[in-house]
């Protein structure tokens, strides 16, 4: 897989492709003793949407991701492997494959690992509406950041759920969020025309088509789709298991 930023042109944009591979070795996440492991997928400076970035990161038994107030952005967390434990506005909450954590503007939360292997999530930030404003240079007079003035938390099973209302935490842009299960030769055709989407692949194997070019999606790896680009993904013999999330661009920049 090349490197987020590294995908085939399409319109004006470009597909952005990533795995997990060779990750950063970081210590001291918000403040916690201890190692993580981290990779960027995909980040703001490439998508139109009001995205912060999407990542993937580990910490190896025993590891903490450190206890962190959101006050400008709200966040998505995904277990994908391991066992650990959310703490989520001072209270513990067992988190395992397929668990979803949405942290609402001004939410506190930290992560531990309570297991004996790696425990590994994927991440979604994005700045709340207020603060994307501000950054698009159209926040009004007298802006205020988000501190405190939300601190929902939300807790799912997505294996169960299979999908979840966003609105119900977050306050951005995020309108999608759901677990995609193709049987092999299914195919699932997305399309960034008023929104842009990521799929991060959690089991099973296939392709993203679009165009000319050809990616292929194994455990790991991930495809985000910039505005005006669009990909279909194509199950392989085995099925293809994705995390899809999408993201609804601002009408002022479309």
């Amino acid at each position: 897989m090349a490197e987020p930023g590294a995908g085939p042109a399409i319109g004006r944009s470009r597909l952005l492709t990533a795995d997990v591979a060779r990750p950063a070795d970081i210590y001291g996440v918000h403040g916690a003793q201890g190692l993580t492991h981290w990779r960027c997928l995909a980040g703001r400076r490439d998508l139109t949407g009001d995205w912060e970035a999407v990542e993937w990161a580990s910490i190896p038994p025993g590891g903490l991701s450190g206890e962190h107030r959101h006050t400008r952005t709200e966040e998505l967390y995904l277990i994908l492997a391991g066992e650990g434990e959310f703490i989520a506005n001072g209270t513990a909450h067992t988190a395992y494959p397929g668990r979803l954590l949405l942290t609402g503007v001004g939410s506190v939360h930290g992560l531990r690992n309570v297991g004996g292997s790696d425990l590994d999530w994927l991440v979604i930030e994005m700045p709340t509406p207020q603060v994307a404003a501000r950054l698009r240079g159209s926040a009004p007079h007298g802006w205020r950041d988000g501190r405190n003035n939300n601190m929902r938390i939300g807790l799912y099973d997505l294996r169960e759920t299979g999908a979840v209302d966003p609105g119900a935490v977050f306050t951005g842009p995020m309108r999608t969020i759901e677990l995609l299960k193709l049987r092999a030769g299914d195919t699932r055709q997305l399309r960034a025309e008023d929104a842009e989407h990521t799929v991060f692949v959690l089991g099973g194997s296939g392709r993203a088509i679009s165009g000319q070019t050809t990616v292929e999606l194994v455990p790991g790896s991930s495809v985000t789709l910039p505005l005006h680009t669009w990909a279909d993904l194509t199950a392989g013999p085995d099925g293809l298991e994705v995390f899809h999330a999408e993201v609804a661009v601002p009408a002022e920049v479309l």
